[in-house]
């Protein structure tokens, strides 16, 4: 073998390593945003597990409080609307930006309901009642857990995308940035009910 039969071998072995590497690199960066956008995928249907978990609560929670309220029809009216609009959208897998809007709405009709239970404190001593608080307070606060574990999501695909070369792999398979999910300001100031103090509430 002469010389120049060697050289032109290393030049293809060169080549075909530098092409190999391309491969790989272009392979990587393509799974590595569709792996952040699927993570993203994956929080969300959590998110959307524990908003529904909450809406099956509530005709349960509605029917035990009309038996102390009945004349509050108008506020039960709103969280009837609230809850099947909110049902609704998860059932017909609507977009997030929609089911985020009605869960949102759900959370402003429900909010109000707590506000006209507090005037109630008899309320209390239904053990079911009691039971169904305790439930609600638990998806609540499941709902929350995931929500940030979605906005993480959202942050690191986001970010991700945002910076080179995740921007190019972004591109190429048509992957844009997702939206936090975020509570109004309202409705993060649903009031806290202590039921533990009847007198508390005639004052």
């Amino acid at each position: 073998m002469n010389g120049s039969e060697s050289t032109s071998k290393k030049g293809w072995v060169i080549l075909l390593v530098v092409i190999a590497a391309l491969v790989m690199f272009y392979v990587g960066g393509v799974n590595a945003v569709v792996t952040k956008q699927e993570a993203c995928r994956a929080a969300w249907a959590q998110v959307e597990n524990a908003m529904q978990r909450r809406a099956d609560l509530i005709p349960n929670y509605v029917e035990v409080v009309k038996g102390y309220m009945a004349h509050e029809k108008e506020v039960f009216e709103h969280v009837a609307d609230a809850r099947a609009k909110l049902a609704g959208t998860l059932k017909q897998a609507s977009n997030k930006d929609e089911e985020m809007a009605a869960y949102r709405e759900f959370e402003g009709a429900f909010s109000r309901l707590l506000v006209v239970v507090e005037n109630y404190p008899n309320l209390k001593a239904d053990q079911t009642f009691i039971r169904l608080q305790d439930e609600l307070a638990g998806t609540e606060n499941r709902i929350a857990v995931e929500r940030r574990t979605y906005n993480e999501g959202v942050r690191n695909l986001n970010t991700h995308i945002r910076k080179i070369p995740g921007s190019f792999f972004a591109s190429r398979k048509g992957i844009g940035p997702e939206k936090y999910f975020e509570i109004d300001e309202k409705a993060k100031e649903v009031p806290k009910i202590d039921f533990g103090s009847p007198d508390a509430k005639k004052q």
